[in-house]
């Protein structure tokens, strides 16, 4: 019997009261996870392509994203 394999979820939070819709997550995300919402704010829009690179939080200029991960799920 094999066993199944465990799958990282992710989680990323954006703080919308510090974000100035610069863009630099969207266009730093090497797996295009993120999305401009209406008013050009990031939005996770494929959340499932999220490798936890962490580049989005790395350039955030205003430190406004946050990567996690969540417990693994079988």
């Amino acid at each position: 019997m094999m066993a199944k394999a465990k799958e990282k979820r992710t989680k990323i939070g954006i703080n919308e009261k510090w974000c100035k819709k610069c863009g630099i997550c969207i266009e730093f995300c090497p797996s295009h996870v993120y999305a401009a919402g209406v008013l050009g704010e990031p939005r996770a829009a494929h959340l499932e392509k999220c490798t936890q690179c962490r580049l989005c939080e790395i350039y955030c200029p205003e430190f406004c994203i946050t990567v996690s991960a969540e417990k693994e799920v079988e």
